[in-house]
């Protein structure tokens, strides 16, 4: 559902701020909040969901975020659709944050990195088909797209209520309320392999943000494509990311996670570099176009392998390490949306010096874990340490 409720209605900006009677900046207000809530939604639902097991919070979370959805198609005026967005953001979080902590639940080692390669996979299926949705739904206007996003999350009711086993038993499950979460989050936040392995993962997501949020104007308004070359190019990318994912899957086993992350971050480095340069140039489509496809192909290997082994760190806390991660990781993305844009809607330097920023940071805290102790439970841990030690 996040990524439907970021990319779908993107090209309906301009009809939507037109509707209700207000600008562009209030309009992407709505992206802003959404993503807000998904970063506050993260922090509460994934320390719920290693107290209560994840099924009893995914089905609720999952029906709020339905009539999050009604409420947005319904809206009377932009501030309720920012308030709607940020509950649907909020709910919608427990998708993500569950979503991992059941895959941790479930696989162990290196099957870790292979099963988070496969979900960002599947996560890039959505980008593929969100803007193509919404160019299809737009005939009807703005507001079918939210009810098209009320029945994507009716569907993740519905996949949950029938498909989605508890994967947390009882036994495993935290005890203690807020202080332990808050012990918990502080073990996690003392840990230099989790924070710096999370942070690499946030920055990667950064610089994805950043091209999600700038990618309407550089490619129409830069670049001079048309609003359907813009859904075209934009699909086309999210399909390299998809490829790229499942290659990450494949190679896993035959090189370790961090290598992949760490060559994933350098491609990444070197792309932006290229493409800020091409940018400063002047550089046409035809130029531009085939560097972005590789940039952006490239983020599926940092996100992927970074977030197997950041919640790897925390095998007893799958669910607050996810919501951690994932707070971050939002937050990090609602920053950077407007940011992109402070040059205005005719200059594409902000997009690229952005996404080499958020490269160098992003190397800056993968080697943030050099040194850092084996996490526990880990083959190479201290003898005495367990997976449950510190709770």
């Amino acid at each position: 559902m996040a990524p439907f409720a970021t990319d779908m209605y993107l090209p309906a900006f301009t009809d939507l701020a037109a509707d209700l009677g207000t600008g562009a900046s209030s309009v992407q207000l709505t992206l802003t909040t959404f993503l807000f809530g998904l970063a506050a939604g993260q922090l509460v639902i994934g320390p719920l969901s290693d107290r209560f097991g994840r099924r009893g919070p995914l089905l609720l979370a999952a029906a709020v975020a339905t009539l999050a959805g009604v409420l947005c198609a319904l809206t009377p005026n932009i501030w309720f659709l920012v308030g709607a967005r940020f509950l649907q953001g909020f709910s919608g979080a427990a998708g993500i944050v569950i979503g991992r902590a059941v895959a941790a639940d479930r696989v162990s080692g290196p099957a870790v990195a292979k099963i988070f390669s496969l979900l960002a996979s599947i996560g890039g299926i959505a980008p593929v088909v969100a803007p193509l949705a919404g160019g299809a739904l737009a005939p009807l206007g703005w507001r079918s797209e939210f009810w098209a996003l009320t029945g994507i999350s009716a569907l993740m009711l519905i996949g949950s209520l029938l498909v989605v086993p508890e994967s947390l038993p009882p036994e495993r499950r935290h005890t203690g309320g807020l202080a332990a979460t808050g012990r918990t989050m502080r073990r996690l936040l003392g840990d230099r392999g989790y924070v710096g392995y999370t942070c690499a993962f946030a920055l990667g997501f950064t610089g994805l943000m950043g091209y999600i949020s700038a990618s309407p104007f550089v490619i129409q308004n830069v670049l001079g494509l048309s609003t359907a070359a813009y859904t075209v190019t934009f699909a086309v990318n999210a399909l390299g990311l998809l490829c790229a994912g499942l290659l990450t899957a494949r190679l896993v086993g035959r090189v370790s996670p961090r290598k992949l992350l760490g060559r994933g971050q350098l491609v990444i480095l070197v792309m932006s570099a290229v493409l800020l340069a091409l940018l400063v140039a002047g550089a046409p489509a035809a130029v531009v176009l085939p560097a972005l496809f590789l940039l952006v192909s490239s983020f599926t290997f940092v996100l992927g392998t970074a977030s197997a082994l950041a919640i790897g760190r925390a095998p007893d806390a799958s669910g607050t390490a996810s919501a951690l991660m994932g707070s971050l990781q939002f937050t990090l993305g609602a920053v950077v949306s407007p940011l992109v844009g402070l040059g205005g809607e005719d200059t594409a330097i902000p997009m690229g010096g952005t996404l080499v920023v958020a490269a160098v940071l992003g190397i800056g805290a993968t080697r943030l874990t050099r040194g850092a102790p084996p996490a526990p439970g880990h083959r190479d841990a201290p003898a005495g340490t367990t997976a449950t030690a510190g709770q």
